[in-house]
């Protein structure tokens, strides 16, 4: 049966396997527990039909076998006043009708058989969606978590002493090379003329300003 296929397909998957090769796992196991709940649910309409289809084919079973006793309860009275005729054609009855309790008697074999195939079905269905459903919970959970852990280290190293620390050293190396060269650009010229000392307050002003700026991107 293409029922008991999808549901053996579904019994087979391995969750772990479905999880690690999915974009987005969250939705991906919302879906397998959806379509295990729409096999679930097909799989007891099969069973409660089979069952149907029990009774159907026993109670027919038994309609052939009463009137097979019936014919031959009449095949002998027809024997006893001598109607050989009557009897015959009783007789013709009865093996037509336990040919016919025969053949519902074999139907109900194979339906017995499939009834149940379908309700073993049903019950590893039943435990396997419990398992997913838990399974699911603790992934979904654990992805969640995950998600969060990787904002916060993100966050973390945004804000990690060490990398604020690397900046500000730095930024340091930068101020200091800059007036170690105002410096050697002074000692060239041979003394502090007015430009020179004008060019000296304008460098140390935006070195003032890129340390102000420095200090709040990073504060302390």
């Amino acid at each position: 049966m293409a029922l008991l296929e999808r549901v053996a397909t579904l019994l087979r998957a391995n969750l772990n396997d479905l999880v690690d090769k999915a974009e987005d796992p969250e939705k991906l196991m919302k879906q397998l527990v959806l379509d295990m709940e729409n096999q679930l649910m097909q799989v007891k309409t099969q069973v409660a039909i089979a069952i149907a289809d029990l009774h159907v084919l026993d109670k027919k079973r038994k309609e052939h076998e009463s009137a097979a006793e019936e014919w031959k309860r009449k095949a002998e009275l027809a024997v006893k006043k001598d109607a050989d005729d009557l009897a015959r054609a009783a007789l013709e009855r009865v093996l037509s009708s336990e040919q016919m309790a025969k053949g519902f008697a074999e139907q109900l074999e194979d339906q017995k058989a499939e009834a149940e195939a379908l309700k073993a079905a049903l019950r590893k269905l039943e435990q396997k969606l419990a398992e997913t459903r838990s399974r699911c919970e603790i992934l979904i959970a654990q992805h969640r978590r995950a998600k969060v852990v990787g904002r916060a280290q993100q966050a973390q190293h945004k804000a990690d002493p060490v990398q604020h620390e690397a900046s500000l050293a730095k930024m340091r190396t930068r101020i200091v090379g800059a007036e170690a060269e105002n410096a050697a650009h002074g000692e060239l010229a041979g003394g502090d003329s007015l430009e020179d000392r004008f060019a000296a307050l304008e460098r140390e002003e935006q070195i003032d300003a890129l340390l102000q700026n420095l200090k709040s991107q990073h504060p302390a």
